[in-house]
Order: C-alpha cells, then structure tokens, then sequence
C-alpha cells in the first residue's frame, strides 16, 4: 500500500534536492515532483473522506517514540488547498523568472518551502512541527529575498528575526510541556493536559510565538515589506500559505490539546487583535500606493477576520451552530488563500508587463492584459466578500453567529472592514479598468495567465458554489 502521508513530504524533499544536484534541470524536475506531490495530497483528502483519519508511525515505532504523520479533516482541506496554490505558483514561475542564477537559488528552496508546509499540516507531535516551523521560516526568508535589492533584503531580515523569535517562543512552550507530561505526540498530551500553572504557560508561550509567525496585529510589522518586496510567486506563497498554516497550528492547539483549559477571557483577547488586525491592514491597504504592499496589507486584515470566530465560538456549546462557525472559519481561511495567491501572481505580471505596481499608474492594464484585469476582479470578490464567493458564505455565517450569540460589535468591526476592503479595492480597479490612450505595450503568454485565473475563479465560484463537501470533510455533515 502506497503511503500518501509520506509522499506528501517526501516528494517535494526529493525534488528540492534534484534541483540542488542538477540545477540545469531544476525546471523540469520541480514540475514533476510538483505533480506529484498534488497527486499525493489530493489522494490523502480522498483517503481521509472515505475512510476517515490517516495515521502513520514510522520505523513501526508508534508514539511516544516513533516519528508520526496524521491527517484528519481539517488538516488535509488546508493541504489540498496549500497544494493546489503552490502547484499554480509552481507553473506561474516558470515563465517568471529570466535570471539563471535566480533560478539556480528559487528551485531548491521553493520545494523545501513546499516540503515544509505539507509536513506541518500533518504533523503528529510538538517538536516534529518545531522542525518544521524552522524549515519553512529559513526557506521562506530566503525566497523572499531573492530579488537582492536593499528593500527586500532588509525586509526579509526583519522577517527572519520575527520568524526566529516566534520559533524559540514555541518552543519554550513545548519544553515546558514536555518536562511536565513527557510526550509530545499530540493525542498523548490531549488526554494527559490539566489547567494549571504548566499548561497556562505553555499555551501562552505556543500561541504567542504562532501569533508572530502568523503576523496578527500588532505582530504584523515584518509582513507588509517582506511580502510587498519579494518575488510575486514568493508573495503569493508567503500570504497565502505560510501565515495560513501558522493560522492552522493555533486552531489545533487551541480546541485540540488546550481546549479543556482555554477561558472565553483568551478568546475574547485574540477577537480584539483580530478586529485591530481589520481596522488597521485595511485602512494601510487604502492608503497603499503599490499594488503588492496594498494586497500585503489587505492580507493583515484578512487574518484578523479569522481571529473574530474566537470569541464567538467560545460563547458556544457544541452543537450544530458551532460546527457551522468552525467550517466558516476554514471556509474563509481557504477563500481567502486561493484569492490573495491570485492576486499576486495578477500583481507580478503586470509589474512585469509596465516595469511597476504603482497603483495610481496603472490605467490602460485592461486593454494589454484583459485575463489579469478579470483575475484582479475575481480575486477582489473574494477579498471583499461578495455574493457568489466562499467569503461570502463564511462572513454571513460569522455574522450570525455573532448576532445569536449577543456580541454584536463584532458584527461592526466586520461591516466596516467589508466596507474599507469595497474601498482600496474598488480604488484599485478603477486604475485598472481605466482608459488610456497609448498604453504601455506588453507581449505576454497566455500560459503564464492561467494559474491565476483558476485559482480566483476558486475563491470565488467553487467555494462560493460548493462549500458543503467541506462541512462533510471536516465531519460536520451538511451545512445548514
């Protein structure tokens, strides 16, 4: 029997060290293991809907000792959505980068990047997601930096320092629940954890660290500039993925290991910098004069919808109302993923095609490049929150639950996002959709148009259309 828990990572290592040996080939060899690699995880989704949760010891050597892989689903809707999204970026740089030795340097650590986030999203126990964490932080700082100019180069050494402290931070946690359990294997410690001073301080020490890594307000300093300078693939990824999967490791921690000892108090603190998150990347998102440092913003903002179904939550018993709120919460984390990618991978064709991404000199982008126009509106649907897109469904389920749940002000603080995102993003396509009478000129293939196009269009018509089989995924049966 083929085992898709280890494909998913070991595909993506096999084909960052190809591309290391023979970086003639590095193109080719990433396409394939790309592939694979998608193949693997798509698999492991349908593994796990037909047969439930998926868990592998490695060596024969089961928990405590023994190195395991796990898959639920929750784990693999935001691993097939990771995949899907950097198999579009995949294809997307191979037309974006014509510097070789760019290219020696991307291949390698792209697919060590992919081979990290797929590890995450699997990982059975404390410290194999520290090892992780590390992985994908150098690998992520690295790309990020790929362009060489002094912007992107201090940026990705703020970034690195964030990424760092928010790796020791997490890992002081784990020692401490370590030293207090003596396991790290996740199912272990959810059974064995009891409130007290260890776990109180462990789960501060976790979460807090996360929180840096996923850039919730006020943590965001390193992400608009690491985001806005890198390579548009790299942003797209960076965005899209690497918060998101940060984002993911505190919701495992927070209702599977320290759900017994979490207080609505902690709840109601991460709904606060959630709403600060909206306000602020918002109203930067609408003051931006770049096109990438506007959606890097919008992407401060869009996590903090994510920290708003906390508290609300946390105001729930379990019951079919709370599942529902679960499912919007992975339901926006997934829209907004393939979106943000979108947009970036729309952002970097045309800073390619005009040589910028000023914002207020983009007039004329529709008559040269009408699919990367149509993308930027697809992807801004989404963004917002319209009619028709996943979001869209997430927000109104947000809402509700708010609303059934008495805490109305967060029904505020997401109609005045909603409102502030309609604003930078509708300033962004007036420039885009503007006529110009000798626009700038720009030869472009359409292959390097597609991966965008398709990943908007899932933000928007596939998981606004058809989100229930990801209530059936995640086993909550039908959304009501």
């Amino acid at each position: 029997m083929i085992d898709t828990l280890a494909l998913a990572v070991a595909l993506p290592l096999l084909g960052a060290i190809g591309a290391t040996l023979w970086p003639r080939r590095s193109l080719p060899l990433s396409l394939v293991a790309g592939l694979a690699t998608t193949a693997a995880a798509l698999a492991l989704t349908v593994e796990v809907a037909l047969d439930g949760v998926q868990r592998s010891d490695f060596g024969g050597w089961g928990a405590p000792l023994g190195i395991a892989l796990q898959a639920d689903g929750l784990s693999v809707a935001l691993l097939a959505m990771s995949n899907l999204v950097t198999l579009a970026a995949t294809f997307y740089s191979a037309e974006y980068f014509g510097d070789k030795a760019v290219r020696r340097h991307f291949w390698p650590l792209w697919m060590l990047l992919w081979a990290s986030l797929n590890g995450l999203f699997i990982a059975a126990d404390l410290f194999n997601i520290y090892v992780a964490l590390e992985l994908l932080g150098l690998a992520a700082v690295a790309l990020a930096a790929l362009t060489g100019t002094r912007d992107a180069v201090s940026a990705s050494l703020r970034y690195l320092l964030a990424s760092l402290l928010g790796a020791i931070t997490y890992l002081l946690g784990v020692t401490l629940l370590y030293g207090a359990y003596g396991t790290l294997d996740l199912g272990l410690l959810a059974d064995a954890i009891t409130s007290g001073p260890v776990a109180w301080g462990a789960l501060t020490l976790m979460i807090g660290g996360l929180l840096i890594k996923t850039a919730l307000f006020p943590m965001h300093f390193w992400l608009p500039p690491a985001h806005g300078n890198a390579p548009a693939p790299v942003s797209a990824a960076l965005s899209a993925l690497v918060v998101k999967v940060s984002f993911y490791l505190i919701l495992r921690l927070w209702f599977d290991l320290f759900g017994p000892i979490v207080t609505p108090a902690a709840a109601n603190l991460l709904g606060i910098l959630g709403a600060a998150a909206i306000l602020w990347g918002s109203w930067q998102a609408v003051m931006a004069e770049r096109l990438k440092l506007m959606a890097a913003y919008s992407t401060v903002a869009q996590i903090g919808y994510l920290f708003l179904f906390f508290p609300v939550i946390a105001s729930l018993e379990p019951s079919p109302a709370r599942d529902d709120l679960i499912g919007a919460m992975v339901l926006f984390a997934l829209s907004h993923g393939f979106a943000k990618a979108a947009l970036f991978l729309a952002a970097g064709h045309i800073q390619q095609c005009a040589g910028h991404d000023r914002i207020d000199d983009l007039a004329g982008t529709v008559q040269r490049l009408p699919a990367t126009s149509f993308v930027i509106a697809l992807a801004g649907v989404a963004l917002i929150g319209l009619p028709l897109s996943g979001a869209f469904t997430a927000k109104w389920l947000l809402l509700s639950g708010a609303i059934a749940a008495g805490q109305w002000w967060w029904v505020l603080v997401v109609l005045a996002g909603t409102l502030l995102a309609a604003g930078y993003i509708f300033r962004m396509l007036g420039k885009v959709f503007g006529f110009q009478e000798t626009p700038y000129a720009c030869i472009t293939a359409v292959r390097s148009e597609v991966p965008a196009l398709l990943l908007a269009t899932t933000a928007t018509l596939v998981l606004g259309l058809a989100a229930n089989p990801l209530w059936f995924l995640l086993g909550f049966g039908d959304l009501r």
